[in-house]
C-alpha cells in the first residue's frame, strides 16, 4: 500500500468506528494510533461512556476476532490463557485456547482481578505469546488489548503494577459526550444498536501492511533529540520518583510514527510528540507525595509542565 492508499484506508476505518462510537473523534484517532503502532490501550473512565463499545466497533470494522474478558476476583490465569483438556476418545490432552487468543481483546475492569491473574496478560501484551503447561504459543496477528478500569471505585480492586502499566502504549479517558453528541447517540440507537450495522472496511492483511508501514515513517534527528529531551525531563523532575523508562522512549517513538501515518504523513513533526506525550508517558511515571485518587492528575500535570519547559525544534 502506498501513502495515499494508507491514508484513505485509515480515514475509512475511523469513519466506520465513529458510526457507533459517536462524538469522540480524538479518542478514535488515538485508539487507531495505538493500534497501528502495535501497542495496547488502557481506558480509565467511569462506567457507561463507551469503553467496551470502542473495542467492539474496532473489531467489527476489521472483521477481526473479538473477545471480552470480564475480570473478577475469582478469575484465574487459566481462564485467560486456556488449558490442556483431557479427551477420553483420543486418550490425549488437547489445548483449548482461552479468550486471550483473539485479534482484539477487551480486558474489562482489569484492576478487579488478582495480581496473579493480571500477570497472565503480561506476557501476552509484551511478547504477543502465552505460556501454558510449559508450552509457549503465539497469539494471532494483529493483537490489540483494550483494558478498562474504573478510577472512582477502590474497594475490591488491585491497582496495576508499574510493570503492567508500562506495557500499555497509551492511557486515555473518554469523558462524557457533548449534548449534541449524546443526542446523536440516542438517534443512532433508536431502532437498533448502531454497532449492529457496522460492516468490515479493512482486512487483516491490510492492517498488517499499515503496521509495517509505520516502522518506515521518518523521524528527523532533531525530533529524536526533542523526544528524548522530553523523556529525560520526566526523569529529572523534582516531582517524580520514577521517570519514563527506555521502553517508554521506544513506545513514544513508535506512537509518533503511527500518529504521522494516521494523519497522512510519512514523516513526523514536533506536534506529534506534543500531542502524544501525556497519553504515552503520564501513566508510566511515579510521582512524589500524591494521594491515590489524585495520581492521574499529578502525572499529567508533570508531563504538561515538561512540554512547557522543553524547547521543540523548528
Amino acid at each position: 500500500m502506498n501513502a495515499s492508499e494508507i491514508a484513505t484506508a485509515i480515514r475509512r476505518l475511523a469513519e466506520n468506528v465513529e458510526r457507533a462510537f459517536i462524538g469522540k473523534p480524538e479518542t478514535v484517532r488515538l485508539t487507531l494510533v495505538a493500534f497501528f503502532a502495535e501497542g495496547h490501550l488502557l481506558l480509565e473512565d467511569v462506567p457507561g461512556v463507551g469503553k467496551t463499545l470502542l473495542g467492539q466497533a474496532l473489531a467489527r470494522s476489521l472483521n477481526a476476532t473479538f473477545s471480552r474478558i470480564q475480570f473478577t476476583s475469582d478469575l484465574v490465569p487459566l481462564d485467560v490463557v486456556g488449558s490442556d483438556i483431557y479427551r477420553p476418545k483420543t486418550q490425549d490432552f488437547e489445548f483449548v485456547p482461552g479468550p486471550i487468543f483473539a485479534n482484539v481483546v477487551l480486558a474489562d475492569e482489569i484492576n478487579r482481578t488478582s495480581p496473579r491473574t493480571q500477570s497472565a496478560t503480561l506476557e501476552a501484551t509484551s511478547e504477543r505469546q502465552v505460556t501454558s503447561d510449559g508450552t509457549t504459543r503465539p497469539l494471532p496477528r494483529p493483537f490489540f488489548v483494550v483494558a478498562t478500569e474504573n478510577p472512582i471505585e477502590f474497594e475490591g480492586t488491585y491497582p496495576l503494577a508499574e510493570s503492567q502499566l508500562d506495557r500499555f502504549l497509551m492511557r486515555l479517558s473518554i469523558g462524557y459526550p457533548s449534548r449534541d453528541a449524546e443526542r446523536a447517540v440516542l438517534a443512532a440507537n433508536r431502532k437498533a444498536p448502531a454497532l449492529d450495522s457496522l460492516e468490515p472496511v479493512l482486512s487483516l492483511d491490510e492492517v498488517l501492511a499499515i503496521q509495517a508501514a509505520v516502522r518506515e515513517v521518518q523521524i528527523a534527528p532533531e525530533l529524536v533529540d526533542y523526544l528524548l529531551d522530553v523523556v529525560d525531563a520526566t526523569r529529572r523532575s523534582p516531582d517524580v520518583l520514577v521517570g519514563a523508562s527506555p521502553r517508554a522512549s521506544l513506545a513514544f517513538a513508535q506512537a509518533v510514527r503511527a500518529a504521522a501515518l494516521v494523519d497522512g504523513r510519512d514523516y513526523a513533526v514536533p506536534d506529534d510528540v506534543k500531542r502524544l506525550a501525556v497519553p504515552v508517558l503520564a501513566h508510566r511515571l511515579v510521582p512524589k507525595n500524591y494521594r491515590a485518587e489524585n495520581r492521574r492528575r499529578a502525572v499529567e500535570a508533570i508531563v504538561e509542565d515538561v512540554l512547557t519547559n522543553v524547547v521543540a525544534p523548528d
